[in-house]
């Protein structure tokens, strides 16, 4: 068949009032484009709609009245499959971004993941980590529709949805003097070489805590990535800071670690779902957030101590 809806909906709007020229107003299109239409249909059906009287529009034939029954009808199922289409739409599916920052995304995305992949298994979701400024940007220019990631320096035009707070902690290598001790303070530190995550906001965040109990921190190395960090750490060159405790203890080249609490009164970090203000979200998003307070809101976070 090579005809068109649009060939058809002019054809009705021409049949419903006569005229070329009020079907053309009706449906907002040229007159040439109608005439086309209705040709169009003659010429693939092979009969004559239309009894084209000059100066007085246009009458149905026999064959156009049969034809007007059956091409409403044919509309009026297309409206139908077009509402159906909307109610798939409105259904949890589909693909979705999001993103993580890249010190949770190792504890907090796999089991997010997990279940929202067997729970809805029609959607497709993509995770990107990042640092906090690159993921902000991600999230601004519509690269992913939302982000997990800590209450530091959240913009005006974002939404926070706070889960849970996260504590700073302490961790050394497992042969170090303190390794032993369950909790120590920022002051019993201060003469250690200290390795700092050195990513943005999150260096501000960490440096920020020695200024909290009015210390400097004696820093031996910047590193962007944790895992760098415990590893060294590991093999005792320093302590690092971190605010989310890995199950475990050991580092990818399978040396120990120990963490410890610590005891001078500091701020913690709140890790939650941020979004862009005044984005509609996708029922897929939706479902995603709903995830995200069921399995973290006031809960531990997964794969921590």
């Amino acid at each position: 068949m090579r005809f068109t809806l649009k060939q058809i909906g002019y054809f009705v709007a021409t049949a419903e009032t006569g005229s070329i020229t009020q079907a053309s107003e009706r449906v907002n299109i040229s007159q040439p484009s109608i005439s086309s239409a209705i040709t169009a249909l003659e010429e693939e059906f092979g009969i004559q709609l239309f009894i084209r009287h000059h100066a007085q529009g246009l009458s149905l034939t026999a064959e156009g009245q049969r034809f007007l029954r059956e091409a409403k009808a044919l509309l009026l199922q297309a409206e139908e499959v077009q509402a159906a289409a909307s109610m798939i739409s409105a259904k949890i599916g589909g693909p979705l971004e999001i993103g993580c920052l890249s010190t949770l995304f190792p504890l907090a995305v796999p089991e997010l993941l997990s279940v929202f992949r067997k729970r809805y298994e029609a959607a497709r979701v993509n995770a990107l980590d990042g640092n906090q400024a690159e993921l902000f940007e991600s999230l601004r220019h519509g690269r992913i529709a939302l982000l997990l990631t800590y209450d530091m320096n959240i913009p005006p035009d974002f939404d926070f949805m706070p889960m849970a707070p996260l504590p700073p902690y302490a961790f050394v290598g497992g042969s170090h003097r303190f390794a032993r001790r369950r909790s120590v303070s920022l002051k019993e530190l201060e003469g250690e070489d200290f390795l700092l995550l050195d990513l943005p906001m999150s260096r501000d965040y960490f440096l920020s805590l020695f200024r909290e109990v009015g210390i400097a921190p004696r820093i031996a190395g910047r590193y962007a990535y944790i895992d760098i960090i415990r590893s060294l750490v590991a093999r005792g060159e320093g302590y690092g800071l971190a605010n989310a405790q890995p199950k475990n203890l050991s580092t990818l080249d399978g040396h120990k670690l120990a963490y410890l609490s610590l005891e001078d009164k500091l701020r913690p970090l709140v890790y939650g779902v941020a979004t862009l203000k005044g984005l509609r979200r996708t029922p897929t998003a939706d479902a995603f957030i709903e995830l995200c307070r069921e399995l973290l809101l006031n809960q531990k976070l997964p794969g921590t101590r």
